[in-house]
């Protein structure tokens, strides 16, 4: 395969110096186009040529005016001024310009002019392999970036496949230390049915929704490693006891501290038995150190507490727990958290709804 002549455009208003320079040129074995003047260059000029030959002094546009507008071109063409006089103001102001070069005329050393003429052409042929690589580089990047952002779908998947198989499991181990304890037997589901209950009354962002059904749902997990026989002994419970079962929440965020996903989760969990006076376990954190997820984690907790039935006590009526909600306001609870949830609880039936996003879409609607 043979390769094209170089190609050369010469401007120069002397019909006889155009010609003299285009022989001389094409006897070399260029490519050789010509104009008259400035106006001729701009219009003749493309991304096929390899170099300019300017004269400085033509009329109406002159040599340095036309580099000029072939530098707002961007073709990157080397430029190399044509001139018969000799002048330091002219050689500055060409190479501020950005000229390669000079060509004096008349033209009396062909080798001269020969290597000038090929050095521009070697600068033109880095120029291109530069243009060439960098838009390799771009596809290659292009490509790159690609791949890398089909990995990153298959690693989010796969993230999200890892957490959903994490999350079952723990519920599974959660619904299995229910079933051993009659008294506790439900509690997880509705702490979280009135979590979610209370959260959506709050209108809170489907964000904040998912942490604290999760929340809800891990929040006694630290349970699974305390022997139940203390819970589900009759009568009350020694202080060692007590001591044992205070545990379950700093036991519950460490079971969930490996799970990077969780750690909003892990606040909540080692927090649900905090109290807004700083007298709650296991840090005695007050309201301010508490984000509303927490704050709402211990009031519907309590809650179910309050309602459900306990080997060693009588469960409350929902007005009952409701009143003492609202007389514990301030101390132990957020008092907004427990406005909320009185308003929403009202008509409100645990179990027949956990999870059902149509139900609890009808249920908001009908009471708010």
């Amino acid at each position: 395969m043979t390769k094209e002549p170089k190609k050369i455009l010469i401007a120069d208003d002397d019909v006889m110096v155009r010609t003299t320079i285009s022989k001389i040129l094409k006897m070399f074995g260029y490519t050789v186009e010509t104009a008259a003047d400035g106006y001729g260059v701009l219009q003749a000029i493309d991304d096929t040529y390899d170099v300019v030959i300017l004269d400085i002094n033509m009329p109406e546009m002159d040599g340095f005016e036309t580099m000029k507008k072939l530098n707002d071109l961007n073709y990157d063409i080397p430029v190399l001024f044509l001139t018969g006089a000799g002048s330091m103001d002219y050689a500055v102001k060409a190479i501020n310009l950005g000229a390669y070069d000079f060509l004096t005329k008349p033209i009396e050393d062909l080798d001269i002019f020969n290597v000038k003429i090929r050095r521009a052409m070697e600068k033109r042929m880095y120029v291109l392999q530069e243009r060439e690589y960098k838009l390799a580089l771009e596809d290659d990047v292009r490509v790159k970036a690609a791949q890398l952002e089909k990995q990153n779908e298959l690693l989010i998947t796969y993230s999200n496949s890892l957490e959903k198989a994490t999350v079952q499991l723990m519920t599974s181990l959660q619904n299995a230390m229910e079933e051993k304890d009659f008294y506790t037997a439900g509690h997880t589901m509705r702490v979280t049915e009135y979590a979610l209950l209370l959260g959506n009354a709050m209108d809170l962002p489907e964000s904040e929704i998912t942490i604290l059904r999760r929340a809800a749902q891990f929040h006694d997990i630290g349970k699974l490693v305390i022997d139940l026989s203390c819970i589900q002994k009759p009568g009350k419970l020694t202080e060692e006891e007590w001591l044992l079962i205070r545990k379950h929440p700093s036991v519950g965020a460490n079971i969930i501290k490996p799970l990077g996903f969780m750690s909003r989760e892990q606040f909540i969990i080692r927090h649900h038995h905090e109290r807004m006076d700083g007298k709650g376990y296991p840090d005695g954190l007050t309201g301010d150190k508490l984000d509303d997820l927490t704050k709402i984690i211990i009031v519907v907790d309590s809650y179910d507490a309050m309602t459900s039935r306990r080997n060693y006590r009588t469960n409350m009526s929902m007005e009952q727990a409701l009143e003492e909600l609202d007389k514990c306001s301030g101390t132990q609870f957020d008092k907004t958290m427990v406005d909320y949830f009185s308003r929403s609880v009202v008509n409100f039936t645990p179990g027949k709804n956990y999870f059902n996003p149509e139900y609890m879409d009808a249920f908001y609607q009908n009471n708010n």
